[in-house]
């Protein structure tokens, strides 16, 4: 789960694609603290990740200290998907910053 139990501000409900499960997402990793130099051993970065499960009114986040759109989508649970192996993890919706333990849409590709 994210530090922050808030997702950040993003697009509006009714331009918003609504998260399903099976669907494939981008997870951003948190990657490591950066060091003394600034630099990072492991910088942040988009993993495929596919959501296992969309938390909502009806199906509340398990920390009661999440807060959940009461039509849903902003927190899902992923199965993300790594080089050295898959991991589980809750993530807030974040189009906008991207930052590291949020998910977003792939990009699509250009025709």
């Amino acid at each position: 789960m994210t530090s922050n139990s808030i997702c950040p501000p993003g697009t509006p409900p009714a331009e918003r694609v609504r998260p399903s499960v099976g669907r494939i997402v981008h997870y951003v990793s948190h990657g490591t603290p950066p060091g003394a130099d600034g630099t990072q051993a492991f910088p942040s970065k988009c993993r495929a990740a596919v959501i296992a499960d969309v938390y909502s009114a009806d199906n509340p986040h398990p920390d009661p200290e999440v807060v959940v759109d009461w039509d849903g989508g902003e927190w899902v649970a992923l199965a993300v998907l790594n080089p050295s192996g898959v991991f589980f993890n809750d993530a807030c919706h974040d189009e906008q910053i991207k930052q590291g333990g949020t998910w977003h849409w792939p990009a699509r590709g250009g025709a």
